[in-house]
């Protein structure tokens, strides 16, 4: 009984890897000691799937109840305190850089075609997303946009440090997927995302241990080049975009408060990174 709680908690923690932007739920299923079981068991889901799925059960329940205990208060913040909410949770993925930098290079030397594939993943992700609702419009909040949130957010625990939620921020489905957890929309977004986080799964799941396995460094710099476009997205005002920062109307009070909750992100961020490293 202690250990299926103890478990239920760990799903718990890790549902802030799926709505909290920065963080990410691979980096904290591997410091609670889950994400090399997780990425055995959705490799090769089929060997010895009973006892892994009741394993994994209290996990899956304590990352619905994370979700719904998480949802509300944080809908709330960034409704009301939009400016220094974004800018701590860029400060925490700043504050994870340094370790995703250093793992990149931890299996082989990192390489000038690695240092191309960062820079064009900066610049034309960054271009791409920036100009992401010019190029096909506003994002619907709908069942099949809502798969694509899935697909992230699953993307999210296969590989660590990638946070999927800056990504859904820039998309304008960030807000719409709290609102829906926090009403429990049971058929309207947690379905979709169950769906599109098992499509993910599915499709990604043999493929990031293949590549993570013989290509490490190349896709470690394409997630960095990816995650730096992202996160200078959440503090930069994009165009078009509903849930893009606004600094209209701030104060020198707002500005100092964003300023020191950055720089507690960016602790808290690496003080997350050691702790992976620790527990790996």
């Amino acid at each position: 009984m202690l250990s299926w709680l103890t478990r239920l908690i760990k799903g718990i923690i890790i549902a802030l890897g799926f709505i909290l932007p920065g963080v990410s739920g691979g980096v904290l299923a591997s410091i609670l000691g889950l994400y090399e079981k997780i990425i055995s068991f959705l490799a090769h889901i089929s060997k010895d799937f009973v006892n892994n799925l009741l394993f994994f059960l209290p996990v899956g329940i304590g990352g619905i109840l994370g979700i719904a205990l998480f949802s509300a208060p944080l809908e709330y913040l960034l409704s009301h305190y939009q400016v220094p909410v974004l800018w701590a949770f860029t400060g925490a993925i700043i504050g994870t850089l340094p370790s995703l930098w250093q793992e990149a290079s931890s299996k082989s030397p990192r390489q000038q075609t690695d240092w191309l594939i960062l820079l064009v993943t900066f610049v034309l992700s960054g271009f791409l997303l920036y100009n992401l609702n010019n190029l096909i419009g506003t994002l619907p909040a709908n069942f099949l946009s809502f798969i694509l949130a899935g697909s992230l957010i699953a993307l999210g625990i296969l590989v660590p440090g990638l946070s999927p939620s800056n990504l859904l921020l820039i998309l304008g489905l960030y807000s719409p997927m709290l609102n829906g957890f926090k009403r429990l929309d049971l058929t309207g977004v947690f379905l979709p995302i169950a769906i599109g986080g098992g499509l993910a799964v599915l499709l990604f799941s043999k493929a990031m241990d293949y590549a993570l396995a013989n290509y490490h460094s190349k896709v470690y710099h394409f997630i960095i080049g990816l995650v730096l476009s992202s996160t200078l997205l959440i503090i930069i005002p994009v165009p078009n975009s509903k849930e893009a920062i606004s600094y209209a109307g701030i104060n020198w009070f707002t500005i100092l408060l964003s300023l020191l909750l950055f720089l507690a992100g960016v602790g808290l961020g690496a003080w997350m990174s050691k702790l992976e490293e620790k527990y790996k």
